[in-house]
């Protein structure tokens, strides 16, 4: 039950909130949301499974709704607060609008951070040795196995000026806060990783990876992206952020959630890449090993020598069986494997090459924490030591993704349960092959790795269902039903009766040769007289095409991709503002995430629904997958998907409450085919004029 203590902080902070926000309006869908996040994550409903589903409509206000209901909570609790997102506008807006606006009101005082990933940071001592030029230093580790060239002139000089400006106190070492772009190639040299600048050794413990770690553990409430909550949660949580059951969540657009979980559980390897490092590790192996005193790891250094031994034969093996198969690839230049199923003698080399790498990982993982040991000991010098660990590092990190990728591709599938997309894919210049696996399905995942263990979620996005309903969205990211976790749908309070939606007449459907010709013809008469307009394509080929023929007739035209989306944005606007007509055509991407509130934006066309034809080898074995169960891929996957897209681009044109307009789909299949009914349906209640 929600304690009186905070009720009382959660009524106050509203009260202060509404005091302090000009033209405040209360909404009860609002104090809705952050009465059941509070009950949620308190255990008012299900104490063992303490989840909110929440999807909450355009000007409810997400963010101060679960700061409201989860800050209190977790700090009266004792506990942290982790907030998900998956944009760095939304991280932006909750670290530098949202969260201190919040605080300034709060009843209950707290701490926030933006927490970033290891290689956001440099590490304090490889940026010394780099700025000295140490001839014994990190910089002269064999850098053709990091990067493509040595420091430049350039490098060099940059690598100074960070030093000097790290040590007087005016640059932190994160990578963002510096005032101009670093090169990727500059960076990677001076970059933290997780087993060279190790907290353990004394010259790294101020390193600012590791003093910005330090001001995590001071925060209440941390701002991370998917992507990093997704890295700590596949090595076990509790390795970058605290451990889940430590931690409330709020993921906010978590419609984004199992794509990038999906992304972290699979693995790939250049096969040809991957011989030539293990080849160099080999003799890395005696270096280290030579380096250290006495023969305390003489076994973990002939373990890792035999599982070399074993792995490269392996490696050519496989190498050599895909170059007696030309026929995978034909004209293409990837091969996906049915079923996940691979032929003979794929298993056995995939089972032997999982074993060897992982018999090398543990023996690699003695001797860089034998090298370490000696240098805390005083038994290494710091100059001997230091090339040692990075190298180990660098070795490290390749070894782990080696290992992960022979797993999924040894890993055996119970009959009837989820298999694993398996492919094999050749470099533009046809001189190596990559070796691919996915898992399709990655629900079960963060089950496993989250659900399970926190002690509260709460999963928001303004759009979570798809044809008016959770199913797809639960399936995706692992929730059974009746599994305890609760689901809340709340519509947008704005007049929707304000906005139309018109389905004109069409002679074509989108699959029709002549949809083009039609789109250049009817889009002038749809954009005459109208000071805002955004129009949205499924394709960059037909913007492109519908651009140049619009053109002809005389439009002027902000088309996405001829300029970055941020001038394109700042231009429209700029007509807007001036009082002349500006036209934005723009893709999928645009479609999300894009806010033109008023008069910035009147006139939406949705020249086609947004069906994704499956193509990537995950989403083929997906459907194929369906099929092989009896199911309809593109009634279960295509259709729900879609739905969600439309959604959001509809979302484009009413942002705010005094907003109105036109949404305009070009798509007849709205009204001529069996599945348009429900996606009409699922839109915002929209007024309609269908011809």
């Amino acid at each position: 039950m929600l304690s009186d203590r905070l009720k009382d902080a959660i009524r106050t902070t509203y009260r202060q909130l509404a005091e302090a926000l000009p033209g405040f309006v209360p909404r009860r869908e609002q104090n809705f949301l952050v009465a059941e996040i509070a009950k949620t994550l308190s255990g008012d409903y299900e104490r063992s499974r303490r989840i909110l589903v929440a999807e909450a409509g355009t000007g409810i206000g997400k963010s101060l709704s679960y700061a409201q209901g989860a800050i209190p909570l977790a700090r009266l609790q004792q506990k942290k607060l982790i907030i998900s997102t998956a944009t760095v506008a939304l991280q932006e807006q909750l670290i530098h609008k949202d969260l201190p606006f919040f605080l300034r009101h709060s009843a209950v005082p707290f701490r926030f951070m933006l927490v970033k990933g290891r290689q956001r940071y440099c590490c304090e001592h490889l940026l010394e040795q780099a700025a000295m030029g140490d001839g014994g230093s990190n910089l002269e580790f064999a850098f053709e196995q990091l990067s493509t060239s040595r420091p430049s002139e350039d490098d060099k000089s940059l690598y100074k000026k960070l030093w000097d400006h790290y040590t007087a106190g005016k640059w932190d070492g994160d990578r963002d806060n510096w005032p101009s772009p670093i090169k990727d190639m500059a960076w990677e040299r001076i970059a933290a990783d997780r087993h060279t600048c190790n907290k353990a050794l004394t010259h790294h413990q101020h390193c600012p990876f590791h003093r910005a770690r330090d001001k995590m553990d001071e925060s209440d409430v941390l701002v991370v992206n998917h992507a990093l909550l997704l890295s700590d949660l596949t090595m076990g949580g509790g390795i970058i952020l605290p451990p889940p059951d430590e931690c409330f969540y709020v993921l906010d657009e978590a419609h984004h959630l199992p794509t990038v979980a999906r992304d972290h559980g699979a693995a790939f390897i250049h096969l040809g890449g991957s011989r030539r490092w293990l080849e160099k590790l080999a003799q890395s192996a005696g270096k280290i090993g030579r380096a250290l005193p006495g023969e305390s790891l003489l076994d973990a250094q002939l373990k890792l020598q035999d599982a070399l031994a074993a792995i490269l034969p392996d490696l050519k093996a496989t190498e050599q069986w895909i170059g007696q198969h030309p026929q995978l690839f034909g004209s293409e230049r990837q091969h996906r494997f049915p079923d996940g199923d691979l032929p003979e003698p794929l298993p056995l080399l995939a089972l032997n090459l999982r074993e060897s790498s992982k018999q090398a990982l543990r023996a690699l993982d003695r001797l860089q924490g034998g090298v370490a040991e000696a240098l805390r000991e005083g038994d290494l010098k710091r100059r001997d030591a230091e090339p040692l660990l990075a190298e180990a590092g660098f070795f490290l990190q390749r070894l782990e993704n080696f290992n992960q990728l022979w797993e999924l591709m040894s890993r055996e599938v119970a009959p009837g349960k989820t298999p694993l997309a398996r492919w094999l894919s050749r470099t533009e210049d046809g001189q190596d092959v990559l070796v691919h696996a996915s898992p399709i399905e990655v629900g079960y995942l963060l089950e496993e790795w989250l659900w399970s263990k926190c002690l509260g979620a709460v999963l928001v996005s303004a759009t979570l269902t798809a044809l008016s309903n959770f199913d797809y969205f639960r399936h995706q990211a692992g929730l059974k039903p009746h599994d305890g976790t609760r689901y809340l749908r709340l519509r947008s309070p704005f007049d929707y009766d304000k906005a139309e939606l018109y389905l004109p007449k069409m002679r074509c459907e989108p699959n029709d040769p002549q949809f083009t010709q039609e789109l250049i013809e009817r889009l002038p008469g749809l954009l005459a007289d109208q000071q805002a307009s955004l129009v949205l394509f499924s394709s960059y080929r037909q913007m492109n095409e519908v651009a140049e023929g619009l053109r002809t007739h005389g439009l002027t035209l902000l088309v996405q991709g001829e300029a970055s989306r941020s001038a394109l944005l700042t231009l429209h606007r700029q007509r807007c503002d001036g009082g002349t007509p500006s036209v934005l055509l723009g893709t999928g991407s645009f479609s999300e995430g894009l806010d033109l509130p008023g008069h910035y934006l009147t006139n939406l066309i949705i020249t086609k629904l947004p069906f994704a034809v499956p193509t990537s080898p995950v989403e083929e074995a997906t459907a194929e997958w369906i099929e092989k169960r009896g199911g309809n891929p593109f009634l279960q996957v295509t259709v729900p998907e879609a739905s969600r897209k439309l959604i959001q681009a509809c979302g484009r044109l009413i942002r705010k409450e005094a907003d109105a307009g036109r949404v305009t789909i070009l798509d007849r299949r709205l009204v001529t085919k069996r599945y348009g009914k429900p996606l009409l349906d699922a839109l915002p209640p929209f007024r309609r004029r269908i011809e």
